[in-house]
């Protein structure tokens, strides 16, 4: 099952348990604009390269519309519309005032320059300039795109609407952006597994951990997990895997990664058949890569107790039936995965407001939206006898559902 079908079925679950109205039940699914765009720009040896990128904006009742831009050859509207979708409810369960969005540029990043990288974010910035704005809809980096993206959008807008700072998050520090945005989506896993193993009794001190991605969101995990004192057994990426039952160094692996070594290749640990990564013997799993990773065909081979969803829509409905017979406790990607939603919500009012925190201040608003967002999740489960991926579900649609109607929607 493809993320769109996934996410719909999702929500519509929730809208059952909530009892909404079939009329504003469409209304909500359906997105408020889809955008696509061809971007077309002269490659380093002159020849010309076509690409197509999009945006997709889908709700807005609760606040300008937030999301990232992704550059990845597999980006196409049904991807862009899940993730977008996503958003919406993400934004809501961590209560913040914004709706959803999401775009991307159906391109191999690693193939172009970074000059070419450059003259396609423009490209599509001028684009879509008209469309997004900073009570509008702001982006943020995604798979594939990062600070310099952001620092390259913010220009590229600033030339047509004059310096604006808060269009996009996630930029560099040097030009507004927030410090601790980078970890953030890592330490709101790390805020979010806490949460979940406090409510059984456990900590993160003396649990294993299997990690997919070594990305940003994976790395981080790692790290915070590591220095809280959980031992690491298992990491794996698009390089490879590695396993040791010890726990792995992960200040070596950092500093291996940081010189440019591949995951595969690092010496304090034994090379692992990437399939097996999931089906470790651990007690919590963490999906940090691409979706779908946890599927009918493997979903019964998993061993882990807990599995916190740090990528988006990493378990089919298939397996999350499967995996839910079995007793696995599975924290929802469109909360588990917030951290970096929040960080960024939290760098747009320090640029509209024009006064930085330190990272002290990010990290403790941090948590306090993490717990909070968590008690309330368990509030929605109780009301509704849910387990978790509905009871975020049915706090986030609620929410918005809510300010829908509060806004003037006529059934």
């Amino acid at each position: 099952m493809n993320a769109l079908a996934a996410t719909c079925r999702n929500f519509r679950q929730a809208s059952r348990l909530l009892g909404i109205d079939s009329k504003l039940e469409k209304s909500l699914v359906i997105p408020f604009r889809e955008v696509k765009v061809e971007c077309t720009i002269p490659r380093d040896d002159g020849s010309l390269a076509s690409f197509v990128g999009f945006r997709v904006q889908h709700d807005n009742a609760r606040g300008p519309m937030k999301g990232g831009i992704r550059y990845h050859p597999e980006v196409d509207p049904s991807e862009v519309n899940a993730l977008a979708q996503l958003m919406t409810w993400k934004t809501a369960v961590a209560d913040l005032p914004y709706g959803g969005a999401k775009g991307g540029i159906g391109c191999s990043p690693g193939d172009l320059s970074d000059s070419e990288l450059e003259r396609l974010t423009r490209v599509f910035t001028q684009k879509i300039h008209d469309l997004i704005g900073t009570h509008t809809d702001v982006p943020a980096p995604d798979m594939g795109t990062n600070s310099q993206t952001m620092a390259w959008i913010l220009d590229e807008y600033s030339k047509f609407h004059g310096h604006s700072p808060a269009i996009v998050t996630g930029k560099p520090i040097d030009l507004g952006g927030s410090l601790g945005r980078e970890a953030a989506t890592g330490q709101g896993v790390v805020f979010s597994t806490e949460a979940l193993l406090a409510e059984h009794g456990k900590s993160i001190s003396g649990l294993s951990f299997v990690i997919q991605g070594f990305g940003n969101v994976g790395s981080w995990a790692a790290q915070i997990f590591h220095e809280k004192g959980g031992k690491v057994i298992a990491i794996g990426d698009a390089t490879g895997a590695i396993k040791n039952p010890n726990g792995i160094d992960i200040p070596a692996l950092m500093a291996h990664k940081n010189e440019g070594g591949l995951l595969k290749d690092f010496k304090g640990a034994d090379a692992l058949d990437s399939k097996e990564l999931l089906v470790q013997e651990c007690d919590v799993l963490v999906p940090s890569a691409l979706g779908g990773v946890l599927h009918r065909e493997n979903a019964a081979d998993v061993k882990a107790k807990y599995i916190i969803e740090g990528a988006n829509h990493p378990t089919d409905p298939e397996a999350d039936e499967i995996l839910s017979k079995k007793g696995v406790v599975i924290l929802p990607d469109i909360y588990a995965n917030a951290g970096g939603v929040i960080v960024s919500y939290f760098e747009w009012v320090q640029n509209i407001q024009g006064f930085m925190w330190d990272e002290d201040k990010v990290k403790m608003e941090l948590q306090r939206y993490m717990r909070g967002a968590f008690t309330n999740i368990k509030a929605m489960c109780k009301t509704h006898d849910c387990n978790l991926r509905m009871g975020a579900f049915t706090l986030g649609v609620n929410r918005v559902a809510r300010a829908t109607l509060l806004r003037g929607w006529e059934a």
